[in-house]
C-alpha cells in the first residue's frame, strides 16, 4: 500500500465520531447509504460533557430507530427552577406537552449516549468506523473528495467519498483547511464545570442561582448524578480554583454536595460563533466545526443533531441523482444556520437571565417575572419553553403559500394516533423514511380523489389521512388514524384542520394546501423528487 494507493470507496465520508458525526452515520446506515467515519481518538468520550437532549433531537434519533434505546438512559421531562440570591423562586420552566412525541427536556450523559450511537452503527453493513485515524489533508475533484487518512499504527492511505462531511469539533481541521471563518464572539467570562457521580440534591429539576455575586447552576442527570456550574468571578485564577478544596467550597455554599464523589472538574469558556459557510462544493460542516452555543439553553449539542437529520436525507436524496442541482444542497446551510444563529441569541439571552451584572439588574429581571406571572398566557409562555425558538424554514426545500394557516416550513407535530387496529403508536413509526401526503379533516376520504392517491403511490409517496380525536379511524383507499392525544386539538394546531400537507423524509412540512387546492401539491412533490 502506498500514500497515494485508493484503498476505500465509499459514498459519505464522515470527520469526527461526537454526538453528531454518529447520528448522521445512523441515518445514513438506515437509508442503505455507504459510510465511513474516521476518529482521531481512540474511541467515544469517557467524560461527561452535553448533559440535556430536547423532543426535536429525540425524534432524530427515532428516525434512526434508536428513540427507545434512547429513553431507557435518560431522565426525562425535567424542568428549571429560577432563584434569587436569597433562594427565592421567582420563575419555573417545566412543559408537560408533547406535540413532536417526546418530552421537551431530558437529562443524559454523553458517554453513554455515544456508546449507544456507535453501537447502534453495527447495524449497518455499508456503514464502517475508524478509531485512531487522523484526515491528513483532501482534495475536491469536481466529481468525488480524495481524502488522505492516517491510522495511528500503520500507513497513510486515501478514501474517495462522493461526499465528505466535516463533524470534527470547534476546532475542526478541516474547516480549517478550507479556509472557513468563525464568525462571533469568545467570552472572557468562565465558568467552573463540576460533574458529581453521586448526590444528596434530590431536586428533578435544573436550580438556577441567579446571584450578581456567583451566578451556580445545578443540573440533574440519569444514575444518581449531578452537574453544578459556578461563574468565576473577576480576577480569580482557574487554576487555583479547580483544586479539590475550593471545588468543595463552592459545593457547600450552595448545598449538601460538598462531600460528594467528584466525577471531572474543569474550567469552560463559552463561545457564540458561526462559520461563514458551511458547504464548500462537496465538503460540508456540521455540529460544532458549523457552530459554537453557549451552554444556557442546552442547545449546542442538539444544534448538531439538527443538522444530522438535516443534511442525512438530502445526502440520500443526492447520491440517487446523477444532476442533483446546487440550490438542493445548498438548502442544508439556508434552513439550518438562522436557527442555529437563533439557538445562540437565545443562549445569550438566557445567560443575561442567569448572571445579572448587579443587585438592581437582578432585582429588575426578578420583578418583570412575577408581574409577568401574573398574567396566564405570560406564565404559559415561559413554563411550557414556547420561547425556545422552534425551526422555521423561510427559504429552502419549502413552498410557501400565500395564506398564514399553514406550517410550511415547520416540524410536522407527532401524535400518539390510533389505526382501525386500536393500537396507539407515534405518528412516525407509520410514516416510516417516505416522502408521505397527509389529509387532515373529519373525513379525510372525501377531501383527495383515489385517482390522486394512486397517482402519489406510484411515485412511491405514502398517503394517510388523520382525523381528530372524536372522529374514528377508517381504512378505505388509504389508511386514516385517529390523533388520540388531541395535539391537533389545541393551540396552535387547530387551525390546520381541513388542509393537506406534504412531509420531507425529515418531518418537515415542504407545502400545505386547502382541499381545493390538493392538486396543487403534485408538481411540488415531483420537483422535490426531482432534486431541482
Amino acid at each position: 500500500m502506498t500514500k497515494n494507493e485508493i484503498i476505500a470507496k465509499t459514498d459519505v465520508l464522515i470527520v469526527g465520531a461526537g454526538p453528531t458525526g454518529l447520528l448522521l452515520a445512523n441515518l445514513l446506515g438506515s437509508m442503505g447509504v455507504e459510510t465511513i467515519v474516521i476518529e482521531r481518538n481512540e474511541g467515544t468520550v469517557q467524560e461527561p460533557r452535553a448533559v440535556s437532549i430536547d423532543d426535536e433531537s429525540m425524534r432524530a434519533l427515532q428516525a434512526a430507530g434508536l428513540s427507545s434505546k434512547v429513553e431507557k438512559i435518560v431522565t426525562r421531562g425535567y424542568g428549571s427552577i429560577y432563584k434569587g440570591p436569597s433562594g427565592q423562586v421567582f420563575s419555573e420552566v417545566k412543559p408537560s406537552s408533547k406535540e413532536f412525541g417526546f418530552d421537551k427536556r431530558n437529562a443524559f450523559q454523553q458517554p453513554r449516549l455515544e456508546s449507544l450511537l456507535l453501537n447502534g452503527l453495527k447495524r449497518f453493513e455499508s456503514v464502517k468506523f475508524f478509531f485512531k485515524t487522523t484526515l491528513v489533508s483532501f482534495k475536491d475533484n469536481s466529481e468525488t473528495v480524495i481524502s488522505s487518512v492516517k491510522p495511528l499504527e500503520g500507513d497513510e492511505y486515501k478514501i474517495e467519498s462522493r461526499y465528505m462531511v466535516a463533524c470534527d469539533g470547534g476546532q475542526s481541521t478541516t474547516r480549517k483547511a478550507l479556509g472557513i471563518k468563525m464568525l462571533g464572539t469568545t467570552f472572557e467570562e468562565p465558568w467552573l464545570i463540576v460533574d458529581l457521580k453521586t448526590t444528596k440534591n434530590s431536586c428533578f429539576h435544573t436550580e438556577v442561582l441567579c446571584d450578581p455575586s456567583r451566578s451556580c447552576i445545578t443540573l440533574p442527570g440519569p444514575y444518581g448524578v449531578r452537574r453544578y456550574e459556578f461563574k468565576l468571578r473577576k480576577g480569580e485564577d482557574p487554576e487555583r480554583i479547580v483544586k479539590e478544596s475550593n471545588v468543595r467550597k463552592l459545593l457547600r455554599s450552595v448545598g449538601g454536595d460538598g462531600n460528594e464523589e467528584i466525577q471531572r472538574v474543569r474550567v469552560y469558556t463559552f463561545h457564540a460563533r458561526l462559520a461563514e459557510f458551511w458547504r464548500k462544493k462537496r465538503t460540508f460542516l456540521a455540529g460544532d466545526a458549523a457552530h459554537l452555543t453557549p451552554p444556557f439553553a442546552g442547545q449546542g449539542m442538539n444544534s448538531g443533531l439538527r443538522d444530522a437529520h438535516n443534511l442525512a436525507w438530502k445526502l440520500s436524496e443526492a447520491l440517487q441523482s446523477s444532476d442533483v442541482s446546487d440550490s438542493f444542497l445548498d438548502s442544508y446551510e439556508t434552513e439550518r444556520k438562522p436557527h442555529a444563529a437563533a439557538m445562540i441569541n437565545l443562549a445569550l439571552r438566557m445567560g443575561q437571565i442567569m448572571m445579572p451584572s448587579s443587585r438592581i439588574q437582578g432585582a429588575l429581571i426578578r420583578g418583570g417575572f412575577r408581574v409577568l406571572g401574573l398574567y396566564p398566557p405570560a406564565k404559559d409562555y415561559f413554563s411550557q419553553m414556547r420561547y425556545k425558538p422552534k425551526p422555521r424554514f423561510k427559504d429552502g426545500l419549502v413552498w410557501h403559500s400565500i395564506d398564514t394557516e399553514n406550517i410550511v416550513g415547520q416540524m410536522f407535530p407527532q401524535p400518539v394516533v390510533e389505526g382501525v387496529d386500536r393500537e396507539r403508536i407515534l405518528l412516525d413509526k407509520i410514516l416510516k423514511d417516505n416522502l408521505t401526503i397527509i389529509v387532515f379533516s373529519e373525513s379525510p376520504e372525501k377531501n383527495i380523489s383515489a385517482k390522486m392517491v394512486e397517482k402519489v403511490l406510484q411515485e412511491n409517496v405514502k398517503v394517510i389521512g388523520l382525523t381528530p380525536e372524536w372522529m374514528n379511524p377508517k381504512s378505505t383507499y388509504f389508511p386514516i388514524f385517529r390523533d388520540c392525544e388531541r395535539v391537533f386539538s389545541k393551540k396552535p394546531f387547530k387551525k390546520l384542520m381541513n388542509r393537506t400537507f406534504l412531509l420531507r423524509r425529515d418531518r418537515y412540512v415542504a407545502a400545505s394546501k386547502t382541499f381545493e387546492k390538493t392538486d396543487d401539491l403534485i408538481p411540488i412533490m415531483q420537483a422535490l423528487m426531482a432534486k431541482a
